[in-house]
Order: structure tokens, then sequence, then C-alpha cells
């Protein structure tokens, strides 16, 4: 800080070193000779990045020429001292055109485009340097069309100028017109034949490749390699043999690349015949044969070669980390990411989302919190893998800490960064931050709008959800299976039987989706919770396969709400012949049995899942409080706040009795008299969250809780009451949809 301080100091006007009055004044030759040691003892300092040094031998030159401020300006943009190169750019008093370009560069390293083409445009002069620069600038930020136009203008053109363009459009897969640019000049240069080549093979058109590498005039080992790649990656071993054989040379990656070729095909015997073969290995050879290994579940062969590596780089560890979190034991996964030497942030983003795949969430999130103290900066596939963990668990106040990053990063308004902050906030319970950020998504795709689209179904914005997918219409993107299920769900939890229907019996004809098991799903649910139990059935009947064990269960559920005990015994036995293992229906069925005092059959019901061995998923409820996730079970009695929270419940109990509360005590699966089942119901887990947000929540926030299983009935009814009460914004996810809690009324309007 201090250097930086002295060194604007003497760039300040008012500081200026003062030429001793005996100084003598030196003849031409030797005032050439002293601006020359001047300068180089300025290039010198700036190298070193001793930006103080250079300015104190700058300012005592007694004259100074273009070529020392040219030095200056150099280094302080070597340096990442732009605006101190501005400032003294703008005080030369005589700029050559090597001057502007210096200045120009730096604009479009700093990627400051706009102000790089306000000082091209008011250049006084201009070479081939100058418009290769701004070419430069558009191409590495993607804007090709700008880069064209920058081309087209050009008066001279250089081998910098075409191989640019090309690039640029070969990165941006617009390999139609590269080939155009191509055709349109002879005397290409072998780098660009190699380009091109590549963007034809990595967009899998091996036949454009394999006809452009037979049309070189020279070829070299890049050249080789890019179509032995090629043809290994899509699987064609023969074609792949057939140009290693014939290569006139070989390098590290020509043999990797045969590696890989086998590996593809599943031949790892073959692919270790080549990797022993191989005159000699890089990483990149071991970590080929390392990830086939894995790829085919041969771990203890994968951990060998491991070991046996002579210096594993940190892409080898993180294949090792990945594959042991894959296979589930992430206790292993995580003592070789504790031993490792150096970590990246693809490292960070294997440990969070194998703890999260595994469903350790809480631990998840304590190494996404470990990784930001760590200053590890967050990739694409970290922002997403981070952004999918605090969604999983609802972690808003982390996930909004992690949207901040990927907003100083510039990843927010990209589609994969993008569509991973619109799921965090849809499931989050934040729908409104979620479509704010879907709207930001400079090119929407097909999972953009059906995250937002599910997420208002999910929501219970049934009409919202549908005009997101008429605009998905009107903007030219077809929907696909996924799109229709999202739009059926939204359809069913709204109670919009006809538009439900009519957009189920069009799908395929109007959009080309043909109905599957899920979109029946969808429909017997929609039917079922409307009352129309008879059509649901009969569509059950008609269908074009044998119903899945999800479709039964919708109708089961939509049987209980209605009361109808005989569909849903029916609905019961099938889904138990074809999942005897799922609590969730054990547990519908009993809820139907207690509801109508069959305590026999609860009995019946209960014996039978002993018998089974099945055994009823305990229901659990979490808030996040302070970046803290608090979890909640029936009755809990751990937690260090305990002693508030219940003092809470009794006193909302009284209040919520007044305003006309009444316990739905049938929902107790236990043949216990009334004042105990009303007491068991009090303390169910997400009252224990809610009432704990209540207490910990700032006033002006909504209380967020989650629960790992459907919200029951009775909580439902008292946290209305409890969001009069209160005055509170209550919003509870569970494992179906959300409820949007406020003045005693729910979002679902009760249909759910």
């Amino acid at each position: 800080m201090r250097g930086k301080f002295i060194l604007r100091q003497l760039h300040s006007s008012n500081f200026q070193l003062q030429r001793p009055t005996n100084f003598p004044k030196p003849h031409l030759k030797e005032k050439d000779s002293h601006i020359v040691k001047c300068t180089k003892a300025i290039s010198t300092h700036m190298r070193n990045g001793h930006c103080d040094l250079a300015l104190r031998v700058f300012n005592t030159m007694p004259l100074r020429n273009s070529v020392s401020y040219n030095a200056m300006i150099s280094g302080y943009l070597r340096n990442a001292e732009f605006s101190l190169a501005r400032d003294l750019f703008d005080r030369m008093p005589h700029k050559d055109l090597f001057s502007w370009n210096l200045m120009l560069t730096g604009y479009v390293r700093n990627r400051r485009l706009r102000d790089a083409r306000v000082m091209f445009d008011s250049m006084p002069e201009k070479d081939v340097v100058s418009w290769n620069a701004m070419l430069s600038g558009y191409v590495r930020s993607g804007h090709v069309d700008e880069a064209r136009e920058v081309f087209d203008k050009m008066p001279h053109k250089n081998s910098i100028s075409w191989n640019g363009l090309l690039a640029a459009y070969v990165r941006s897969g617009r390999l139609e017109e590269a080939s155009h640019l191509f055709e349109s000049k002879l005397d290409w240069e072998l780098i660009s034949w190699n380009c091109l080549m590549g963007g034809f093979v990595k967009r899998n058109m091996l036949g454009e490749a394999r006809l452009l590498f037979d049309q070189m005039p020279i070829r070299d080992v890049v050249s080789w390699n890019t179509m032995i790649s090629g043809y290994a990656q899509d699987g064609d071993l023969s074609q792949a043999r057939r140009l290693f054989a014939e290569s006139p040379v070989r390098d590290v990656f020509t043999w990797t690349a045969m590696v890989h070729a086998y590996v593809q095909n599943g031949l790892l015997d073959e692919a270790r015949t080549v990797f022993d073969e191989m005159p000699q290995r890089r990483e990149m050879s071991y970590n080929t044969m390392i990830a086939g290994y894995v790829q085919y579940k041969r771990i203890d062969m994968a951990r060998k070669l491991f070991d046996a590596m002579p210096f594993p780089n940190t892409g080898s560890w993180n294949i090792m980390i990945s594959c042991y979190c894959q296979g589930g034991d992430v206790a292993q996964a995580r003592n070789l990411f504790d031993a490792m030497p150096e970590r990246d942030s693809v490292s960070w983003a294997a440990i969070i989302a194998g703890y999260a795949q595994n469903c350790h969430y809480e631990e998840a999130m304590n190494m996404l919190v470990e990784m930001k103290r760590d200053g590890e900066g967050l990739n694409r596939s970290t922002f997403c893998c981070a952004l999918s963990t605090c969604a999983d668990i609802a972690a808003l106040e982390l996930g909004k800490q992690v949207h901040g990053q990927a907003v100083k990063t510039g990843y927010e308004n990209g589609c994969l960064v993008g569509n991973a902050l619109v799921g965090m906030y849809c499931k989050c319970g934040c729908i409104d931050e979620a479509y704010e950020v879907f709207q930001g998504i400079q090119h929407k795709d097909i999972v953009s709008w059906n995250t937002m689209l599910s997420g208002y179904a999910r929501h219970g914005f049934g009409r919202l959800a549908l005009t997101v997918f008429e605009s998905m219409i009107t903007a030219g993107v077809k929907p696909d299976e996924i799109t229709m299920v999202g739009v059926l769900s939204a359809c069913s939890h709204n109670g919009l039987t006809d538009r439900g229907t009519e957009y189920f019996h069009s799908m395929d004809k109007d959009y080309g989706v043909k109905p599957n098991s899920k979109h029946y799903t969808c429909m017997i649910d929609l039917l079922g919770r409307a009352g129309h139990l008879e059509e649901a059935q009969n569509l059950i009947r008609n269908m074009p396969f044998e119903p899945d064990v999800a479709t039964w269960g919708a109708l089961l559920g939509a049987s209980r709400i209605h009361g109808n005990m005989e569909l849903s015994e029916k609905a019961a036995e099938m889904v138990f012949k074809m999942e005897p293992n799922d609590s969730g229906m054990y547990v519908l069925l009993s809820n139907l049995y207690a509801a109508s005092g069959r305590w026999v059959d609860v009995s019946k019901i209960r014996l039978k899942m002993r018998e089974v061995g099945v055994q009823k998923t305990p229901g659990c409820s979490w808030v996040e409080v302070h970046n803290n996730i608090h979890t909640f079970t029936v009755g809990d009695c751990f937690h260090p706040e305990k002693s508030r929270i219940y003092a809470l419940l009794e006193e909302l109990d009284l209040r919520m009795k007044q305003e006309g509360y009444v316990p739905s005590t049938k929902l107790v699966l236990h043949d216990v008299e009334e004042e105990e089942k009303k007491h068991m119901l009090k303390y169910h887990s997400e009252k224990l969250a809610v009432a704990f947000g209540i207490l910990t929540i700032p006033a002006d926030r909504p209380i967020r809780v989650m629960k790992n299983l459907r919200v029951c009935e009775d909580c439902h009814n008292a946290i209305k009451h409890i969001s009069k009460i209160v005055g509170r914004f209550i919003i509870v996810r569970d494992s179906h949809r959300f409820h949007h809690f406020s003045e005693g009324i729910c979002s679902c309007g009760d249909y759910w």
C-alpha cells in the first residue's frame, strides 16, 4: 500500500523532482546516450515489478522522448497499473503510433472494449497492429459479428487477422462461416488448417475433418493427433488404429490418444498394453488409463496405477476423489482430498458434490464454506455444484453469497450458472429472485425454460407457469418431455383440469412429445385431485404401457383425499406388488385407516412393514439461520434453544385455539386418548422449525422451512393460523411442493 501511495504522489502535479541548478547541459550525443540508459533502466525496473523505481528514473530525466514514455506505459500495463498508464498517456506531449497501440492493447487486455473502440476511432492513424488489436478484443470476448465487421474494414490484413477471425468462428461453433472464410483464401498457415480441423472434430463432424486432413499440403504431429483423437472419441477404433500406424511422428499425445481409443471401446487390457509400450509417459497418459479403470468400475486397478505414478498431478487426485465419491465411499475420498499436496477448484467441486450426492448435506456446506476461506476461486463447474448443494438443503444465505461471487466473475448471465441459480432460488422458496435471474440469462436454453416453468409449478403458481410456457413457444423453443411434465404439474397443483386435459391430448400433435409414464402420472394426479376418480381409473386402463409405481401412487393419494377406501386399497395392493419396500405407500394407507378409525388395519400395516423389513422414513424439518442449518425431528429435545421453542409453541397453541384452530387428531397413527393425540401433533418437526424461525429470523424476512416428507394436514392448518397471529411470511417446502403462508392463507388454496 505504501509503495502505491508513493507512486501516486510522484505522479502528482504538486510533486516535482528538481534538477540541480549546477547540472550541466549535455551535448546532443550525451543526451541521446543518457535517454537510452534511462530507458533501459526503466524497462529493467518494470520487468522486476518496481514501478516506483522506474518512475524515479523517469522523473530525473532532463529530456524525455516517446520511447521513454512508451517504456513507462508498457511497464505500467505489464504490472496491471492501467490507470497510471492512461494518466501518463494523457500527459504525453507527443504520441506516436506505438503509444496509441500500447494503450489500445491495454484496453483490450482489460476487457474494456467500449473504451477500446472509442480510442480506436479517435486514433489519428492506424496500422495493421491497431486493427488486429480491436479484432483480437472482439474475438476474445466472443463478439464474432463485431470481429467480422472490423475484419471487413481493414485496409491491410496479415496472417494474424485471418487466423484471428477463423479461430473466432471455430470457437463459437460457426463452422459453416469458418469454412467459407477458409475457402476464400489459398495460402493458409498450418496452424489454421489444424484449427479448422479441430473445430470439426469437436463438433463430431469427422467426415469434414478427414476431408480437410487429406487435403493438407503438410501435416505436423498436431494434425495426426487431432484426427486420431477424433476417431478415438467417436469410438471408431479401426480408423484410429490405421492412422496411428501411418503416423510418421508420434509423441506422447499420439500414444495417449490410442490409449483413449481402446478405453472408449471398453478394451481396457488392450489399452493397458499400449500404455505399457509407450516410450515415455506424462501425467495425462496415466490419467487417461486411470479414468478408464474408473469408468468400468475397476477401482482396485485405478488405485494401484495411481499409487504407481511417479508424480501424480492435481487431475490424477481429482479422478480418484470423484471415483470414490461415485462409489459412495466418501470417507476414502476425503482421505485423498486431505492428503493432496495441491488443490484446484475441481478438487473442491468433486468433494462437495460427493458429500451432496451421498446426502451428507451438512458436510457439503461445511466444505463450501472452507473452500471460500481457503481463497479458492470458483469456476462454472464449482458454481453449479455449490448452487446445487445449496438448493438441496435450501441454504439460501450461502446460495446468495455464491450468487454474489458469480456476479463478480461474470458467470451470472451465462446459461450453465444462470440455470443453476434459477434452480437454487426456486428450491429455496425465492421464486421472484429466480425469475429475475431467469430474465437476465442472455441465451436461454431448454433447461432455462424448464427450470423456471417447473419452479412456478412447484410453488403453486400454475398460471404463471403456463405464461412461461407460452413465452417459450413464442421464443421458438421446442418443448420436450420435461417441459410437458412441468405444464401438467402446474395444472394439477392449481386444479386446472380442463387446460391440463387439453395439453395432455395435444402434446404429441402440437409439439411432437409422446406421453410417457410421467405424463400419465401427472394426469392421474390431476383428475384424481379434482375428484374424477372414475376418469383417472379409465386412463390407467387405456395406457399404452403398464402403469408403474408412481402412477398407482398418484391414484392412492387421490383416493385418500376423497376418502375412497376401496380404491385406495386396490392402488396400495398394486404398489406393494411392484415395490414392497416403498415405506411412503404404507404410510399413506395407514393414514387412511387411521382417519377411518380402523386401528386393527393400521396394526396389520405395521406388522406387514416389520415382516418385509420396511422402516418409515423419520420426518425432519430444517431451517437456515446465520449460515447454519438447524434440523428438528418430532418432539425434538436436543436443540439448545428447546426451552424457548416449546414455550413459544405453547403460547401459539393457546392463541390458535382462540382463532378457531382445531387439531386434526385423526392423523395420529396411534390408538390413544384424544388429549394425547393433540399433544403429539403439537410438536411435529415443521412446527418446531417454524417456531425457531420466529425466534431467530428478523421480522422483515421470510421464514423458510424445509421438510423431507410431505407437510401434514394439521401442520398446514396450524401454520396458516401462525402466519396470521405473528404477522410473518412463512414458506414451507416439502417433498412435493411449496406452500407460501401469509395472513392465514396458503398459496395452494388448500388444494394439495
